[in-house]
């Protein structure tokens, strides 16, 4: 991890920055199934629910958002609540350098604060790269579902991964 690499909880003035990085993924991979980059106010409120109840970090390198990390809710049963999804997007041009790696580190320790016993992560398949990733963290693959979404003119497969902390 880069020594000068700065994690700290997201605002909503850090929203456009955000926007930015995932924009790339949502149109030009698969590795989320949005179809369109959601507008600034769409990503604000997904950031206002998420920040009442989980954590929402963002990776900060010379002065720079270059990530960004956060857990939401893996259903919404009561059953459920000690179980969380997982989401981590780093910059298209930033991979590789350990900012994924010091969000999920970072996330993890708050999750464990607020007793969460499950990190999931959804995976689309394939996407051998996010596999290692998430491998290298401790995460196993639990499931694997074919042909879950449609993007690009192509049926995707999920892959989803758990790690007990």
């Amino acid at each position: 991890m880069k020594s000068n690499l700065h994690i700290r909880p997201v605002t909503l003035k850090d929203t456009q920055e955000l926007v930015n990085i995932y924009a790339y993924y949502v149109l030009n991979t698969s590795i989320t199934f949005e179809y369109d980059v959601p507008s600034i106010e769409v990503f604000k409120d997904r950031i206002i629910k998420i920040t009442q109840k989980y954590p929402y970090l963002v990776a900060i390198l010379n002065d720079e958002i270059v990530g960004y990390a956060y857990a939401t809710s893996y259903k919404e049963r009561a059953a459920y609540d000690w179980s969380v999804e997982t989401t981590v997007y780093v910059k298209q041009d930033k991979h590789a350098q350990g900012i994924g790696k010091a969000l999920y580190h970072q996330l993890e320790s708050e999750l464990k604060n607020k007793q969460i016993v499950n990190m999931l992560a959804c995976i689309t398949f394939p996407n051998p790269k996010s596999i290692e990733f998430h491998s290298k963290l401790g995460f196993t693959t639990v499931g694997h579902f074919p042909k879950v979404g449609f993007k690009f003119n192509e049926w995707r497969d999920i892959v989803w991964m758990q790690k007990v902390i």
